[in-house]
């Protein structure tokens, strides 16, 4: 089976570079011309489900994927960004200042490290990586026997990151050396058994291209 894997349009928190993780931040202006670009690009696919994350840049930018076909979206919480307890709200420079032992650890992709809590309590990278593998794979293998259609899922950069190293079996703690673009369309194939890679970062159906704001040291948030 195929999988859409799609990243939200931009906020105006990607715009300043402005951790988000949990909070609900909604899609900015051009987020919205993502998500319209993204549903008049995806009008030709042929759906077998459409899934969101629940937070709303991730439903925004599914709904006119599913306008375009006459679906609903359907909200999965377990699509979520991850969890950065007391990072979350903080621009990336100030996490240097305030937290310089946890900011080390989360450039260095530290898999155990749990950063200060907040509002909620962060999870670890290796948390959040077997979160975000096992909540596709179970939405793919409830699909899996549908003869046609693609699964489409919208969600956010770190699932996106988890994801492809899951695909090309690079190490989760690895440096990054791959983009992740909002509102980008990235293919990957099911085989009943595990992903791998087909397409990474299309982004011709944007005027512009999405912005990869994060630095490739560590997870999209």
């Amino acid at each position: 089976m195929e999988v859409l894997l799609i990243r939200h349009g931009e906020t105006a928190w990607n715009r300043v570079r402005r951790m988000q993780g949990h909070i609900d931040i909604p899609l900015n202006d051009e987020g919205q011309r993502q998500a319209r670009a993204l549903g008049t690009a995806l009008s030709v696919e042929r759906p077998a489900a459409i899934y969101s994350s629940d937070l709303q840049r991730a439903r925004a930018t599914a709904q006119p994927v599913a306008d375009a076909h006459g679906m609903t979206v359907r909200h999965d919480p377990a699509l979520r960004e991850r969890c950065y307890g007391g990072f979350e709200g903080m621009m990336y420079e100030e996490l240097a200042e305030r937290f310089p032992q946890a900011f080390a650890q989360w450039r260095a992709r530290d898999l155990h490290a749990r950063f200060p809590a907040g509002e909620r309590e962060a999870e670890t990278l290796m948390e959040f990586h077997q979160r975000s593998v096992n909540a596709v794979t179970e939405l793919v293998r409830r699909h899996q026997d549908c003869e046609e259609g693609k699964l489409v899922i919208v969600t956010h950069g770190g699932v996106l990151d988890c994801l492809y190293r899951e695909a090309t079996e690079l190490a989760v703690d690895a440096a990054r050396n791959f983009g992740i673009v909002n509102a980008a369309i990235n293919r990957l194939r099911w085989n009943g058994q595990r992903f791998s890679l087909l397409q990474w970062a299309d982004a011709a159906h944007l005027e512009a291209a999405g912005l990869d704001e994060i630095d490739r040291s560590h997870p999209a948030a």
